[in-house]
């Protein structure tokens, strides 16, 4: 190991002292808990941007990009998992991806650069989350038929800021458990409504007419292949995981594959009937969103209303969830620095900082949603310098790193294979990104009434 576990920058609190560790990171939790866990940080409504993502790279690189994708993540967070197993054996179990960097990659520029890319996933998630419920809040009113009317989409966010506020005092991340499972039957329910939405609108008599065609310039062809690849590595990404096999009742050897194989087993049925039927009907005319595609701002709902109505509810609700698990990190950091552990958790000497930097905590990520609503661009660049390099790099480094298989054996080589093609896909991923945000900074108003795509 690259520094000792007690001597790295972040153990100068000693385990019985930490009030993030004992309040929000308890380790209570069943295998299926943390799957539970897994599965809202994943599985949420992000998938409804895989049609989209399959525009950019037509039906057989689309196939083969999304299992590339699986294959690789989840082997990506098997090895992590792996680590964080040999460091609790060796007497050092680690509940943060901070305290795991520090000790593998020891406290030099790498470490502050894992604690830079989690820090930006975790809040950019939580602003996107409000962000999103928002404008579905915004979908499920009067206003898209009635665009003048009183309430923008501002005022949207502001009611699920509040909404969100409430939430945020659920003491510990252990007691998000049956939240999280009802997250994962959301995001099978609004999954089967929008495959049935899809299949509708593909047979009635107002479908679209069917084309797969890519971009015509080569140019252009291969800057939206690399954005799609984006965007698929930003629905499989997760920051978190160090944190929920925190929340696994010690010991946590082999408990966090369990929950693993959940979590990939609703990913498989949610994210290929979600992408399949979706570019099925829509082809390269996919919206970012397949729910606008199914209703047009021109022209008759390609679906029931009640059904898409439905759906969008689902949508909200499963994103509160994901708004309070990507959360967690924050509000661990915020524990450990402001609560004394000696004196309980709701006692008012920790309750009353609890409430105030929380609240104040989702007010910032609320504002900056109403302030900024052009989150979609944001995500593939996300997804390209945030998600690539911390599950899709990371977890291999610090394997090689922890193990040190030989350099003849085949982990070693497909370890650092994967890293080599990762990290060359975030950055023309990133590149790619950002170029589609500078195309459309002309459409971006600030506290717009509406999501640019």
């Amino acid at each position: 190991m690259a520094e000792s576990a007690q001597n790295g920058p972040f153990y100068e609190i000693s385990r019985e002292e930490d009030a993030g560790a004992a309040f929000v990171l308890q380790s209570k939790g069943k295998w299926w808990h943390a799957g539970f866990h897994l599965t809202t940080a994943i599985v949420g409504p992000t998938i409804l941007t895989l049609p989209y993502a399959f525009r950019g790279l037509g039906w057989g690189l689309g196939f083969l990009c999304l299992t590339a994708m699986g294959v690789v993540t989840f082997y990506s967070y098997y090895l992590m998992s792996l680590v964080l197993d040999h460091c609790e054996k060796a007497g050092r179990r680690h509940i943060r991806f901070r305290e795991l960097a520090a000790d593998v990659l020891g406290s030099g520029w790498m470490f502050y650069f894992v604690i830079f890319i989690q820090t930006a996933i975790n809040t950019g998630i939580s602003i996107g989350a409000i962000l999103l419920a928002g404008e579905c809040l915004q979908c499920r009113s009067c206003t898209r038929t009635s665009p003048n009317g009183p309430l923008k989409l501002y005022h949207f966010i502001a009611m699920v800021t509040v909404v969100m506020i409430l939430l945020s005092q659920f003491p510990s991340f252990h007691s998000l458990r049956h939240i999280n499972f009802v997250s994962l039957l959301l995001s099978l329910g609004y999954t089967f409504l929008v495959v049935g939405a899809c299949i509708n609108a593909g047979a009635s008599q107002n479908a679209p007419p069917r084309d797969y065609s890519l971009e015509s310039s080569e140019s252009s062809k291969i800057f939206s292949a690399f954005t799609s690849i984006s965007i698929i590595a930003a629905i499989f990404g997760n920051g978190i995981l160090p944190e929920i096999q925190a929340t696994l009742a010690p010991p946590a050897t082999g408990k966090m594959v369990k929950g693993l194989i959940m979590c990939y087993a609703v990913i498989f049925f949610t994210f290929y009937s979600a992408a399949v039927s979706g570019y099925w009907v829509f082809g390269n005319k996919s919206n970012s969103n397949i729910l606008k595609s199914l209703m047009p701002d021109e022209g008759p709902s390609l679906a029931p209303v009640w059904l898409l109505g439905l759906a969008i509810v689902f949508v909200l609700l499963q994103l509160l969830a994901i708004g309070l698990v990507y959360s967690q990190v924050a509000y661990e950091i915020m524990e450990k620095k402001s609560a004394d552990v000696k004196q309980g958790m709701f006692s008012k000497r920790n309750l009353i900082p609890r409430i105030i930097l929380r609240s104040l905590y989702v007010i910032t990520c609320g504002f900056f949603a109403a302030m900024l609503p052009f989150f979609g661009d944001i995500s593939a660049v996300v997804g390209a310098i945030g998600f690539i390099p911390l599950d899709f790099v990371l977890p291999m480094l610090l394997y090689n790193m922890t193990y040190k298989p030989r350099k003849s054996s085949l982990a070693y080589w497909v370890n650092y294979s994967i890293i080599i093609v990762f990290s060359c896909v975030g950055f023309m991923g990133a590149f790619s990104s950002i170029r589609k945000l500078v195309q459309d900074a002309k459409q971006f108003k600030l506290f717009s009434s509406d999501v640019v795509d």
